[in-house]
């Protein structure tokens, strides 16, 4: 887990972990012998008072209750820039991974490995001409496509970029 990207990450799993721990304990306490009572009474039901089934039905509702109380994740639902990603008609050559641009011929996998290959951020598309590694052609074919507006720049995220060259198809 990325604990960074969601700092409630944290107290979520500890909060987990409690409860958990909390019904294990419940469950394995209804199977330990109980000791002997000091007095017996005598009952017409079907089970004993203090039974284990009845220890259940009331660690099953305290467990219920819990998990309807459990706080409410802080999750990012919808990131803004999807449609970026190559599923569309405009790349983000910040977060879109290499196979994105498969749909712009001349560009997969040279001038793609070169964009993605790249450790800083770009902070404007022009900023993908000062690539070394460019040769005059490339940057011809990159011209072409970004007089088009087939690329935009948006704020990195942690998420997309550490998969922007392997496409996560290795893991």
């Amino acid at each position: 887990l990325d604990r960074q990207a969601h700092p409630s990450t944290e107290k979520t799993i500890i909060t987990m972990r409690a409860f958990i721990f909390a019904l294990m304990l419940g469950v394995a306490s209804a199977f330990v012998a109980s000791p002997m009572r000091a007095t017996r009474s005598v009952t017409m039901s079907a089970e004993a008072e203090g039974s284990r089934r009845e220890f259940m039905v009331k660690a099953a509702g305290f467990a219920a209750a819990a998990v309807a109380a459990a706080p409410a994740a802080d999750a990012l639902v919808d990131y803004p820039g999807l449609p970026y990603l190559g599923g569309g008609d405009k790349i983000d050559v910040n977060n879109a991974n290499i196979r994105a641009y498969l749909r712009l011929p001349g560009m997969y996998p040279s001038i793609a490995g070169k964009i993605t290959s790249q450790k800083t951020p770009f902070k404007s598309v022009g900023d993908i001409y000062q690539i070394k590694s460019l040769t005059d052609a490339e940057k011809s074919i990159i011209k072409k496509y970004e007089g088009q507006g087939k690329f935009l720049v948006m704020e990195p995220a942690a998420e997309y970029v550490i998969d922007r060259t392997n496409n996560g198809l290795y893991r």
